[in-house]
């Protein structure tokens, strides 16, 4: 990932005071070329890099690099390589930034580096749920490309399996629980792109159209929110006995919203769902705890459920 080679060159600097692309290279695992276009990217960004032409030459920090360009206090350190260091889902390149890292800062802060990294064991699968699935593999290639600005030819699988082919320009991207997506303008307007369904991820080299005034917090809650008037379309009132609110919240996380006190311990409830049978099933097990008021066809879906479970159960 660039950005970490990024930080990771800034920090040679300031521990060296003058590297050339060679070094860095061989530092950082990449071929001189890009090394070269990353030192010169970070003058063209306003850092105080330059360099030094001829023999001997390189580049350096303004200054002697002796500034300590990270601005890191111990505390932030650890808690940098306590957030990093366990986490199961870092990439490869991620965990060798750090490494990297560790071998750039001054000396008292190393140890307290490496102990806050593994300090802490993550486990990212709840009781009883399966495992996170792996980050998409692509996702280097799309992160890069909203960071570099550049073009990229994608191919595209649909949720009906069909594949296509189509150039967008890259905005940004943003995670829901295991699954990423790129938010990218196209010549149909802006579209959302599941990352694993993508097969493969070419950059153009042209540059990315970005519109000025994007804001990619706001776009994404705005993206969230139309996905779940299309993913749960079916809205349910109705009221629950108080007992039942912890096991509802368990089942239906956030598709439940509790609406306002009532008596006797009741209270009225919102909850969506996709499907009207499938959400009376869901509702069914609670019984006489939870009262479904609308719409109809849940209260439909309720009754058949429960003459199913009489003919079956019942003598």
């Amino acid at each position: 990932m660039r950005a970490d080679r990024l930080v990771a060159i800034l920090l040679l600097l300031q521990q060296r005071g003058q590297v050339t692309a060679a070094e860095v290279a061989d530092e950082l695992e990449v071929s001189e070329r890009t090394a070269r276009r990353d030192l010169d990217a970070l003058g063209v960004a306003g850092l105080p890099v330059y360099a030094v032409r001829g023999r001997g030459g390189g580049w350096r920090l303004a200054g002697g690099g002796r500034t300590d360009l990270s601005g890191m206090s111990a505390p932030e350190v650890r808690a940098l390589f306590a957030l990093v260091g366990p986490n199961p889902d870092a990439s490869p390149e991620v965990r060798a930034a750090l490494r990297k890292l560790v071998r750039a800062l001054p000396e008292p802060l190393r140890d307290r580096a490496e102990a806050a990294a593994t300090s802490t064991v993550i486990d990212p699968a709840a009781w009883g749920r399966r495992p996170r699935p792996p980050a998409p593999a692509l996702l280097d290639a799309v992160q890069a490309a909203v960071i570099d600005g550049v073009q990229i030819r994608l191919e595209y699988v649909d949720r009906q399996g069909s594949t296509s082919t189509r150039v967008v320009h890259p905005l940004g991207v943003a995670a829901k629980g295991a699954t990423w997506y790129l938010i990218a303008g196209t010549e149909a307007g802006r579209r959302t792109f599941r990352v694993d369904r993508m097969r493969s991820v070419d950059p153009t080299g042209d540059a990315v159209d970005r519109p000025a005034d994007f804001d990619l917090a706001g776009t994404w809650s705005e993206i969230v929110s139309a996905m779940e008037q299309q993913r749960l379309p079916i809205v349910v009132t109705g009221r629950a006995h108080r007992r039942i609110l912890g096991p509802l919240d368990y089942l239906l996380g956030t598709r439940l919203s509790v609406a306002g006190a009532g008596d006797g311990g009741w209270v009225d409830v919102v909850i969506r769902g996709r499907e009207p049978y499938v959400l009376a099933a869901e509702l069914a097990g609670f019984s006489s705890d939870l009262e479904v008021l609308a719409p109809a066809t849940v209260r439909e879906a309720l009754v058949s459920i429960g003459r199913e479970l009489v003919e079956r159960y019942g003598e």
